[in-house]
This record gives C-alpha cells, structure tokens and sequence, in this order.
C-alpha cells in the first residue's frame, strides 16, 4: 500500500490504474478462499495460510495469490503433496519438512529483538521449528535450545544466562509440561508455554501438559494451544513489537 502511494505522489503511477491495483481490497475472494490483502496493514504481519484440510491446488491460489501483492506467504501444516507443487512453481520457496511449513518470497526484514525458543525434549523439535520458521518469516531472530527437560534441570539452569538476553522465551514440551514454570521462574523474561502432543496415554495427547501450563505456579507464563508453535511466534513477535 505505501509503494503504491509513494508512486502515485511521485507521479509513476496514473489513479486509473492504481484504483485497479485496489479493486481486490479489502480481500481477494478466489473462490475456495479469501485472502485478506489488508491483514498486514492492520497487524503488521500479513496473512498467514493453514495447509492442513487444503488441497496442493489451493494452497498454490493462495500462495499465488498473496505473492502477487508483494508479501511473504507463509504456510503452516502444510501436506507434503502441496509443498512439492508450490516449490516447483516458485524459486524462492522453502520447505521445512520437520515443521511442516513453506515459505515464499523473502522474509520481512529484522524487526530486532531476539526470541528463544525453548524444547524439553527432541521430540518437541517439529513444534519448536514451526514457531522458529514463523518467527524468521516475521523478521525476529529465533535461537533454539533444544533437550533441556526437568528430568535433568541442570540443563536448563545452565541456559539461563542466554535466556535472560531474549526479548521472550517460548517454551514447548508434553508430558505433565513443567518446563514452563521452571522457565518462568528462572528469568525475567515473558514465557510463552507451548504444550505438546508428545507422552504417554495419561499425557491425553497434550491436554496434561495444557492444563499444567495453564495452573503455572510461576508469573508470567502465557499458555497457548496444543502444538501451536505458529501462535507463540505470534504472540511473541506482537510482545517485541508492543509500545514502549
């Protein structure tokens, strides 16, 4: 939107084709989807497309059409059929098999502030890499720590110096999900807890870890949803982007 006002001003662009350029906003409706072209102008972040359910056919239309308007297209879940197919249409394509995500173009430049992101255990790695491929998209600088469980603090204790350097700390793991609070209460950073799908059957696919993060004894811990490495980025990105 700037660019296309900065070459109207600067006399590049005649209004007839810049209201051409604007005849898709607020949203592009391609059918099966509509892509909201105005999510970055209000949020700063532009929209972001969940493969999971999406035909390969109509995530290329989305990335497609997100593309076409200069924004990065990041996709998240994406299914291995459809990543193959955005890849082979776009050179500057990524694909993250491990966090099941794609990008598209070239993502926002730094927009400083460092985040962390925390795992308890290797398993949690597919989580952990889908909220460090979210954050490098929205232009944060992730640093991974990865295997530092309460079955042995002394790991995470060892982290703590470079913790307490973060703009945020978001920390992913399953089982009963204690990481979060021994976080927490480590560092004067804010903790975004992630629980995780991983553990035994009375983990309940995530849910002990979920209702454990959410009973935190430690402050300062924001929980969000079972295996949701995409919204702690967010939320994280929105904290370092907050007034001061």
């Amino acid at each position: 939107m700037r660019a296309l006002l900065e070459r109207i001003q600067a006399g590049e662009l005649p209004v007839e084709e810049a209201l051409e350029a604007l005849v898709d906003l607020p949203f592009e409706d391609l059918g099966f989807a509509k892509v909201d072209h105005q999510r970055q102008l209000r949020t700063g972040a532009p929209e972001v497309v969940y493969g999971e359910g999406k035909t390969a056919e109509q995530v290329l239309g989305i990335v497609d059409a997100i593309r076409s308007r200069g924004s990065v297209a990041l996709v998240t879940r994406v299914a291995p059929d459809a990543a193959e197919r955005v890849v082979g249409t776009f050179e500057d394509a990524t694909h993250d098999p491990v966090a099941r995500t794609l990008v598209v173009g070239t993502p926002a430049a730094r927009r400083g502030g460092r985040v962390a992101v925390v795992s308890a255990g290797t398993t949690d790695r597919p989580v952990a890499s889908e909220a460090i491929v979210t954050l490098e998209a929205l232009g944060h600088e992730p640093v991974r720590i990865e295997d530092v469980g309460v079955s042995g603090l002394h790991r995470i204790v060892a982290q703590r110096p470079t913790l307490e350097t973060m703009g945020a700390v978001i920390v992913t793991a399953g089982m009963e999900g204690a990481l979060a609070s021994v976080v927490a209460g480590l560092i004067s950073r804010p903790v975004i807890a992630v629980p995780t799908s991983v553990g035994y059957g009375a983990s309940f696919g995530g849910i002990a870890a979920l209702l454990g993060m959410l009973s935190s004894c430690a402050a300062g811990v924001a929980v969000v949803n079972i295996d949701n490495g995409f919204g702690a980025a967010c939320v994280a990105s929105r904290m370092l982007d907050a007034p001061r």
